[in-house]
């Protein structure tokens, strides 16, 4: 039996501009502007997909409710783009500084003699054992 590949809806003008009320010429500028950028079929027809849709309706709100230009558009986009990017960065570090973290610490159960409240004690494997200090009764 051969697989298909699983294929994402794909979405044309006329039926967006439809649904989204917007003109599609105006859909149109929004690509040649490079705010949107749908795929084509063999028949060179443009084809929205649900994460361009999601973007088209980021631009709808800025441009009908906030009333940023197509300028603005453009430069917020690029800032939600870097800064999803530099999430994704922070949390492969965190994951990867983690992961280091946990090989490299154990946990020794045994605190020291003198102490208050027994705690467990984070020690690195590269320390050495230190000496525990006596105290005088």
């Amino acid at each position: 039996m051969a697989t298909r590949k699983r294929q994402k809806a794909a979405y044309m003008i006329s039926a967006v501009s439809e649904q989204y009320e917007i003109h599609p010429q105006t859909l149109r500028l929004y690509e040649r502007e490079g705010l949107l950028k749908p795929s084509r079929s063999d028949g060179n027809t443009r084809l929205y997909t649900d994460e361009d849709l999601v973007r088209l309706e980021v631009i709808l709100k800025l441009t009908r409710e906030m009333g940023v230009n197509l300028a603005g558009v453009e430069i917020i986009l690029n800032m939600r783009e870097r800064m999803e990017a530099m999430q994704k960065q922070i949390e492969e570090f965190m994951s990867t500084l983690n992961h280091e973290l946990s090989s490299r610490i154990i946990v020794r159960h045994d605190p020291p003699s003198n102490a208050l409240i027994p705690v467990a004690r984070s020690v690195s494997m590269d320390d050495e054992p230190r000496p525990t200090r006596k105290t005088r009764a």
